[in-house]
């Protein structure tokens, strides 16, 4: 730019036709004629000619004039040669903005969509619908706790046109082979759990992921809620928001850890499908985040807990608005992996308990009333 403004100023000082004639030409040729010209001063039509002629041969003619017909030719040559430099120039200088706007283009829909690569080989599983993998990565924050996480996430890409622009990461609980063989930190922190659960409480760590209980009919836990997972899959891109499924076949190799980070990374909320290991139908309720001062002062804990437990509220009202059968006042307070790890509003949403109907029309009442739920959360009903 400084070369530009200069070789302009230095033409502005021209005297007489044949100058004005081989600057209109440097005008038009802002690249190539600029750049020769940029840090020669002109004053007489000469000079031009002559400074032109010694750029062109490497200084071989500096110091000798031409004049008359050999200083039209010289000119006319000059100009030529600007023009088609000029013009070289204009077309590569557009071929740079139409890569630089479709590298824009192609940014903008990697933000919206998810990240570059992976985004680019997004199967269209339904109209408006595509699909794509996503890999646990140990950059992520909270990423070196996690001991198993060689499985892969299915984004779920919702570009239709009643598309939400929110993501939903659904997680299909347990489903994870050798889980229970590893253990993690229970928190971030690595201070002992506050109250009991799968894991006693003063428990510093924990299985990786559990295994999961086993219906009173015989269906293990985690078939149950693959098939709830998947339900919800649907019912949600329905609705426009897209979804991460950080499990949709029955083994999945990320563990609750490596679930919540991508969660966290991926999605803009987190809703983790169980059924409790009691036999009385007892009605749905969400985990709580614990009342412990140590426990809602730690981080990430303290910056998300009401986050999180407003998201379990709305989705307990969604449920009973589908007249799911809701266990008391629906939350009981737990001490989770998920809710200690989670830096987006994170829910683990126990649907009934091992004597609780768990047939195709029950769950996808269910979904309806999830779906309702995360409606009501995100303010789009």
């Amino acid at each position: 730019m400084r070369q530009r403004g200069r070789s302009r100023r230095k033409n502005r000082r021209g005297k007489n036709g044949l100058y004005l004639a081989v600057l209109a030409a440097g005008a038009v040729a802002v690249g190539a004629g600029g750049a020769v010209w940029a840090d020669t001063a002109f004053q007489e039509p000469g000079d031009v000619i002559e400074a032109s002629l010694a750029q062109e041969s490497g200084g071989v003619q500096t110091g000798e004039s031409l004049s008359g017909e050999e200083s039209v030719s010289a000119a006319e040559e000059s100009v030529s040669a600007a023009a088609e430099e000029s013009t070289k120039a204009a077309e590569e200088s557009t071929k740079a903005a139409e890569t630089s706007s479709k590298a824009v283009e192609e940014n903008s829909e990697s933000a919206e969509s998810g990240s570059g690569e992976e985004s680019a080989s997004a199967e269209e599983v339904k109209p408006g619908i595509f699909r794509s993998e996503r890999e646990f990565s140990t950059d992520y924050v909270y990423g070196e706790f996690s001991a198993i996480h060689t499985g892969k996430a299915a984004f779920y890409d919702n570009r239709q046109e009643n598309r939400k622009g929110i993501t939903v990461c659904v997680n299909a609980g347990h489903g994870c082979s050798g889980g229970e063989t590893k253990k993690t930190y229970c928190h971030p922190d690595k201070t002992p759990k506050v109250t009991s659960g799968t894991t006693a409480a003063g428990a510093v760590k924990s299985s990786a992921i559990s295994s999961g209980m086993t219906f009173s009919d015989g269906t293990p836990e985690a078939e149950v809620t693959l098939r709830m997972a998947l339900i919800l899959r649907d019912r949600l891109l329905e609705e426009g928001y897209s979804v991460l499924m950080v499990r949709e076949t029955e083994d999945s190799q990320l563990d609750n850890v490596a679930r919540t980070v991508m969660a966290n990374n991926l999605a803009d909320c987190h809703i983790a499908l169980h059924w409790d290991s009691t036999a009385s139908d007892k009605g749905v309720f969400f985990m709580s985040v614990p009342s412990a001062a140590s426990y809602r002062s730690m981080e990430p804990v303290a910056s998300h807990w009401e986050d999180h437990n407003r998201l379990g509220k709305a989705l307990v009202d969604g449920l009973k608005g589908q007249g799911a059968k809701v266990f008391g006042n629906g939350e009981m307070e737990m001490d989770l992996t998920q809710t200690s790890f989670s830096t987006v509003p994170s829910v683990d949403i126990e649907l009934g308990d091992k004597a609780s109907d768990h047939g195709e029309e029950t769950l996808r009442r269910l979904a309806d009333g999830l779906t309702d739920g995360v409606n009501q959360f995100f303010g789009t009903v």
